[in-house]
Order: C-alpha cells, then sequence, then structure tokens
C-alpha cells in the first residue's frame, strides 16, 4: 500500500504511536488509509451541512475495508465575498485548495481520497488536486439548495442582487426587499439555480469523477445525499482495488463530454477557467476554439436560472444530468467509452430517460441551435473572450454601443447606480483580470443591478461573471488590462461591438490609434503588493490558459 511509507517498518515507530495518539490501533493501520477532505464551515450555506456528508463518506469507507482520516479544506463564499476585496480571493483560493491538499495527502501517505467540496472554487481545486496527485479519488459534493418562495414564484440568490437595481429604480420597496432577502435563500446547499457550483458540481457526474446525481440531488434530501456520499466511501475502495486513477478517467474524451454538457446545459462561463485549469493538472490542453467548436454543434436544451426559471431541483425530477447525456448521445456528441468512477458512460446513461421536457427538452426542439457559451475574438480580444450566450436575450446577441470606461468594479457599480448608465452604452471594466484585480474578481453586482434597472447596456471585462450572471456581458478579455491588452486602450465614446452569432468583439478604433495608445500607457501601480494576493499577480497565467500559477 501507498500508506506503508507511514506505517511499515522500525523506523516508523514514531508514526505509529502517532496514530495510536488519535485511536487508530493495529487493525486499523493493516488496511488502506483513505483521507476524507471536508470542506466544511459554517460561512458558506452550500458547506454548513457538510459533517453530515463526511461521516456518510467515512461510514461507507469502513464498511468496505479501509480506515477514513478526515482532514479540513478551506472554502469562501462568492456570494458573502461579492463587491469588496474579499472577491479577489476567491478564484485565487482555488489555487490554495489544490495545494493544501497535495500537502495533506504527499505528508500524511494516504492510499486514496473521498473529497467533498460544493460551491465554486472548491469544487474544480479538488479536482485539480485529484488530478494532479493521481491516487484513487471520487468526488461527492453537498447538493444544491432548493428554491426559496417570494409572492408566489421560485427565486434564488440572483434575484436578492437584481433586489439592488430595483431598490434604486424605485421599483421595489425597502420592506419588500429585506422580505425578499429572508426567503430567497431557504436552507443548505449551493445556490439553486445553475450557478458556477451547481455547473461544477454537475459536469463532476460528467467527467466520470462523481456518481450519478452528484450535481442535482438537492442538499435539503439528506437521505438521498448521505446515501450517495456512503456509496462514493465504497467506490473510492473498489477505484483502489483496481488501481484507478483520476488520469484514467480525466482524459481528452471526458473533457469534450463535460464540455458538451456544460453547453447544452447553459452553464457558467466560469467553466472555461475551470475545466482548463483542471485538464493543465492532468496534462491535456484544453485551447479556447475549442470550446466554441463544441457549443457550435451542440444544441442548448436546458433553461435554468439565471437564463430560466427552472432551478436544480428542477433538473433532477426531469432525470438529471444522466437524461441530458442520453438526450445528448441521441445525436453522437457523447462520447459513450469514457471510463467514469463506476463504469463507462455508456453503461451510466444507457437507461437514463427525460422525465420532463419542459425541464429537458429535445436535440430536436432545442432552446437554441447552439451550446450556452459562445467564444469571442477580435481585436479587444486577441486571445479571446467568454459570454454566456445562453443568458443574452435575443435581440442582444448583436449590440453596438458607445464605451464608458471604468478602472475597478467598484467604480462601474457606483455609476450604475447612480444613474450614470444609460440605454446604448458599453461598461468597460477594467484592471480586474488575474493580474490586475488581482484575482480577476467574480462581478454580479453590476450585472444584477443592470438587470434590475432594466437597462439596455453591454458589459465587458477582463474580470469574470457570477454563474448568476445574464445579458450581454462578456468577460475573461485576454489579454488583460494589466498585462497592456487592448481594453487598457479603450477610451470613453469609443464605439464597441458585441456580435455573439460571428463570434467578433470589436473597437472600432483604428489600428495607427490604437498604436498611439500603446505608446502613451504606462502600467498601473499593483493594488495590493503584499501578501498571497500579491505573489497570485506575479505567478498566475491569463484567463485564456485558465489563470493557472506558473510553476
Amino acid at each position: 500500500m501507498r500508506s506503508d511509507i507511514v506505517k511499515k517498518g522500525a523506523t516508523r515507530c514514531a508514526h505509529r504511536s502517532l496514530f495510536h495518539a488519535n485511536g487508530y490501533g493495529e487493525e486499523d493501520l493493516k488496511k488502506p488509509l483513505i483521507g476524507i477532505c471536508n470542506s466544511f464551515n459554517e460561512i458558506i450555506p452550500g458547506h454548513i451541512h457538510l459533517r453530515e456528508i463526511a461521516e456518510a463518506a467515512k461510514l461507507g469507507v469502513a464498511a468496505a475495508g479501509g480506515t477514513p482520516l478526515e482532514f479540513p479544506a478551506i472554502g469562501v463564499c462568492d456570494g458573502i465575498a461579492m463587491g469588496h476585496t474579499g472577491m479577489k480571493y476567491s478564484l485565487a483560493s482555488r489555487e490554495l485548495i489544490a495545494d493544501s491538499i497535495e500537502a495533506v495527502t504527499m505528508a500524511s501517505g494516504f492510499d486514496a481520497l473521498v473529497l467533498i467540496p460544493n460551491c465554486d472554487k472548491v469544487v474544480p481545486g479538488m479536482l485539480m488536486a485529484a488530478a494532479r496527485l493521481n491516487i484513487p479519488a471520487v468526488v461527492v459534493s453537498g447538493g444544491p439548495m432548493l428554491p426559496g418562495r417570494f409572492h408566489g414564484r421560485d427565486v434564488s440568490v440572483s434575484q436578492a442582487f437584481e433586489a439592488a437595481g430595483k431598490y434604486a429604480a424605485g421599483d421595489m420597496t425597502d420592506a419588500e426587499m429585506h422580505e425578499l432577502e429572508a426567503k430567497c435563500c431557504p436552507g443548505c446547499g449551493s445556490c439553486a439555480g445553475l450557478f458556477t457550483a451547481n455547473t461544477m458540481n454537475s459536469l463532476t457526474e460528467v467527467l466520470g469523477m462523481g456518481l450519478p446525481g452528484n450535481g442535482t440531488i438537492p442538499a435539503a434530501y439528506t437521505g438521498a445525499r448521505r446515501l450517495l456520499a456512503k456509496r462514493a466511501g465504497a467506490v473510492v475502495m473498489d477505484l483502489l482495488k483496481k488501481d484507478i486513477k483520476p488520469r484514467d478517467i480525466l482524459t481528452r474524451e471526458a473533457f469534450e463530454n463535460a464540455i458538451t454538457v456544460d453547453m447544452g446545459i447553459g452553464g457558467s462561463s466560469n467553466t472555461v477557467l475551470h475545466l482548463t485549469a483542471i485538464a493543465h493538472e492532468a496534462g491535456i490542453d484544453l485551447p479556447a476554439p475549442l470550446f466554441d467548436e463544441i457549443s457550435r454543434r451542440t444544441p442548448y436544451i436546458t433553461k435554468l436560472s439565471p437564463s430560466g426559471k427552472h432551478h436544480m431541483v428542477d433538473l433532477d425530477e426531469a432525470g438529471g444530468i444522466p437524461a441530458v447525456m442520453h438526450e445528448l448521445a441521441t445525436k453522437n456528441l457523447i462520447h459513450l467509452d469514457a471510463l467514469t468512477v463506476t463504469g463507462t458512460v455508456g453503461d451510466r446513461i444507457k437507461d437514463a430517460e427525460v422525465l420532463d421536457r419542459n425541464v429537458i427538452h429535445s436535440v430536436d426542439a432545442p432552446y437554441r441551435k447552439e451550446g450556452g457559451i459562445a467564444i469571442l475574438k477580435g481585436n479587444l480580444a486577441p486571445d479571446y473572450a467568454v459570454v454566456k450566450a445562453s443568458a443574452v436575450a435575443d435581440d442582444m446577441l448583436t449590440y453596438e454601443g458607445k464605451a464608458k470606461c471604468y478602472n475597478s468594479e467598484t467604480e462601474a457599480c457606483d455609476a450604475i447606480m447612480a444613474g450614470d448608465i444609460h440605454d446604448g452604452d458599453v461598461v468597460v471594466i477594467r484592471y480586474e483580470g488575474p493580474k490586475g484585480g488581482p484575482g480577476m474578481q467574480e462581478m454580479l453586482n453590476p450585472t444584477a443591478v443592470i438587470t434590475g434597472r432594466g437597462l439596455k447596456v453591454g458589459l465587458i471585462t477582463d474580470g469574470r461573471f457570477s454563474g448568476a450572471s445574464q445579458g450581454a456581458c462578456v468577460g475573461h478579455i485576454s489579454p488583460e488590462a494589466m498585462e497592456g491588452g487592448p481594453i487598457a486602450l479603450i477610451e470613453d465614446g469609443d464605439v464597441i461591438v458585441i456580435d455573439i452569432p460571428n463570434r467578433r468583439l470589436e473597437l472600432k478604433v483604428s489600428d495607427e490609434e490604437l498604436t498611439k495608445r500603446k505608446a502613451n500607457w504606462h502600467q498601473p501601480e499593483p493594488k495590493i503588493k503584499t501578501g498571497y494576493l500579491s505573489r497570485y499577480a506575479k505567478l498566475t497565467t491569463s484567463a485564456s490558459t485558465g489563470a493557472v500559477l506558473k510553476a
């Protein structure tokens, strides 16, 4: 066993004594040591219940002949971090999570891992660690939140963010706003719509690293979630016996499956960052054009919040991710021979069926003939940009407007709230990329306020957006402003063209003028000069390559 390095031989007498101090006897040390990485904390609603999930996973491991050993992982709540300095740490925390799991696993000699995330950066961080360490591993999440109810309709956290704009526009009273905030998040789980956390938990299934139901069974369905975790514990022991490792599962075909389902369900634009980063750890290159190539051939067959009225519980009741994959497979869009933690994709989805065509459309009658995410390129984004096309209204798929430039999210949000933005504008938010932010802030506040105020505007940024964002919002513009990319050279009044059908993002300024502006551009001082974010800014790569840290 791999764990023999910490428990066998005369030179490991002291090691065994330390295990004894924790209550592990000789009979426990004869078994494989299985790390149970639990990201429980009392800050994130999606993680508040993870102690129960970890206990169930440990029971599954022990029943299958392993010795479970729990250790923690950090996590930040993107909703709570939103709109202030804390959000700079969100994407950057992904690397800390992967690094810390590597450190504990290598120091402890674990034979295998059960990884328990739920929200935003924790899911990709754990998958990155699994790919990097390449020891048998299973991911089992905590599940999505149920939607709340407000004035007779289902709501989630995105409506609470939009409330700020409605309140500023006089369309919502103070009392209504407080009533909404008390009802839109009714309990534990990752926020109820198809935002980043639920997209990544669903794609964990597709990648083959989680069990069916991982992304959609609601957190409030405690019996089903505990059973899933217990089964995950048993599965990791089977993987250990068969010597099946993450890189056997995380193949190019698995990532193509994940991108295909992502496009089919209209997932968060953040998945472009995260899938690229996970693939990087697995030694696989996922160039940005691949996402667009797959999007072009994949029909968009679910319309979940924030794009539509349905939530994750509706998708679960309609058949979940296996039903989506089964439907997409009818157009030969899924690699059925790809391996999962429980056999092949084909075996997993062969008996799946769509139980509600209002939630999961057929591939012959999709919401749109192309997928949910588009990759744009042009003189404003030579190295690509990303837009969640599924969340853009039909009349905004092509848009032309005049730039209003802001050098931070805060400046832009203040301008929107003050009424300085009008229909026909393009809001430019720059110096918020991986290096410039630093940390590539997620910007739900400006997009939600724009939606709440009912404005018909475009928004472009070298930062990124929440999975709850909607509208003609183009992010991940690369190169970023801090590297002197074209977004740094835009001036107020410049005309910007967003053309999603033709995948173009253009600045109507001559090459000669841009060359002149570039000669006069000077890189600004870093916003943060000490601590982890300072180090992160120096080591991170472009958004177009997943914003991973350079070795």
